[in-house]
């Protein structure tokens, strides 16, 4: 899954916690995608925000992300158990391009193919962008990533395994199966769609048993 290692930071923050609104605020990428975006459908009423879209090693669209709810800050020590994490609830839903292996533009190399656990990676570490385990110095925050990071890698291929259970959720209005997990820091799921795309999401506050997914139709809506 090297083509998505370019945006594994879909919503960085700052050291205080707070999100960071950075150049995270156009339109422009998602326009770029030749593939359509997906979010949550209807039922949901509340905020909708752009995020970021991640690049393949020939500079396409490969994927992004479309946040719901809340802008979450990361959850650290002094939120964990408090009333900023109670009032957080949001959800994060990841489009993946579906690509098999195939030739970089410059022909001097090979993409690598796009598959459900890309989705679930992302997903994976998109949760992790908003997490600090309590007690964490600031200075350990990037090793504690980067562990986190490939076992999040590790959990993404492995997507019949143990961690991982089934969920059936509506896709553009069709029944569909997800793979699912939760943990202490939130809920992560990843399936794939009828319209050539993969779909990821993760959240926490937000239970993601009655969610649904639905091309979304103006992107324009997400800007906020």
């Amino acid at each position: 899954m090297d083509t998505t290692s370019s945006a594994v930071a879909q919503a960085p923050a700052a050291e205080d916690g707070q999100p960071v609104h950075s150049a995270r605020r156009t339109v422009d990428g998602y326009l770029r995608a030749p593939f359509p975006w997906y979010g949550l459908d209807e039922a949901f009423t509340g905020p909708r925000w752009l995020m970021q879209v991640g690049l393949s090693a020939d500079g396409a669209v490969e994927h992004g992300s479309l946040g719901h709810g809340d802008e979450p800050s990361v959850r650290s020590e002094f939120a964990a158990g408090g009333d900023q994490d109670a009032k957080e609830r949001f959800a994060v839903v990841v489009t993946v391009a579906a690509n098999p292996v195939r030739r970089s533009a410059d022909g001097t190399g090979l993409l690598e193919a796009t598959s459900v656990s890309s989705a679930a990676w992302l997903a994976g570490v998109g949760l992790l962008s908003f997490t600090w385990p309590g007690q964490m110095d600031h200075s350990l925050r990037d090793d504690w990533l980067e562990q986190q990071t490939e076992t999040a890698w590790v959990l993404a291929d492995d997507l019949e395994g143990e961690d991982w259970s089934t969920l059936s959720l509506p896709v553009d209005g069709v029944p569909t199966s997800f793979h699912y997990r939760e943990s202490e820091y939130g809920w992560v799921l990843a399936g794939s769609t009828r319209a050539g795309v993969h779909v990821g999401a993760y959240g926490r506050g937000m239970s993601a048993y009655g969610l649904g997914f639905a091309v979304v139709k103006d992107i324009a809506a997400y800007e906020g």
